[in-house]
C-alpha cells in the first residue's frame, strides 16, 4: 500500500472516529500533496511522497524552537502533535551508525576528495536516506569526512 493510499484510508477512518485534530492533520498533509499535483500537473509518487513529508516534518521542527522561545506552548503541543502524525508515514529512521557508513560508502564511491566533490556525494545520498535522516546533519557529517 503506497503512502497516499494510507494517507486516504487514515481520512477515512479519522471521519469515522470523529477525532478532529488527526483530520485536520492528515487534510493538511494531502492539501500539500494536492497543491504539488496541480502546480506541476503530475501524480505525486512515492519519492515524492518522502519529499514532501520530509520537508513538512522539517517546518513542523523549526516552528516548535521558534514558539517555543516565545512560550507559546499551546502551539508547541499542537506542532508536536503534526510531526508525530508525519512519522507515522515516513520510514524508519536510520542510526547514527548506519548514516555514517552510507556517508563513506557514497565518499568511497564518488572518489570524493575534496569539499568541492560534496555535490556529487549528496546527489549520491539523498535517495537513500531521504525521510530517513536529517540531511543537514549528514551534510556536516560529509563536511567533517571531506574537511
Amino acid at each position: 500500500m503506497t503512502i497516499k493510499d494510507r494517507l486516504n484510508n487514515d481520512i477515512k477512518d479519522a471521519m469515522r472516529a470523529k477525532d478532529k485534530n488527526l483530520l485536520t492533520t492528515l487534510r493538511l498533509i494531502t492539501a500539500a500533496v494536492k497543491q504539488i499535483e496541480v502546480d506541476e500537473r503530475i501524480e505525486v509518487g512515492e519519492e515524492r511522497m518522502l519529499v514532501i513529508l520530509d520537508k513538512m516534518t522539517k517546518q513542523r521542527k523549526e516552528s516548535i524552537s521558534q514558539y517555543e522561545k516565545a512560550n507559546r506552548d499551546d502551539l508547541v503541543a499542537q506542532e508536536q502533535f503534526e510531526l508525530e502524525i508525519l512519522a507515522k508515514y515516513l520510514p524508519e529512521p536510520l542510526s547514527a551508525a548506519e548514516v555514517e557508513n552510507l556517508v563513506k560508502e557514497a565518499i568511497a564511491s564518488t572518489g570524493a576528495e575534496k569539499m568541492a566533490d560534496m555535490g556529487k556525494v549528496m546527489a549520491e545520498l539523498k535517495p537513500k536516506l531521504q525521510g530517513r535522516a536529517d540531511m543537514a546533519q549528514v551534510s556536516t557529517l560529509i563536511k567533517a569526512q571531506l574537511g
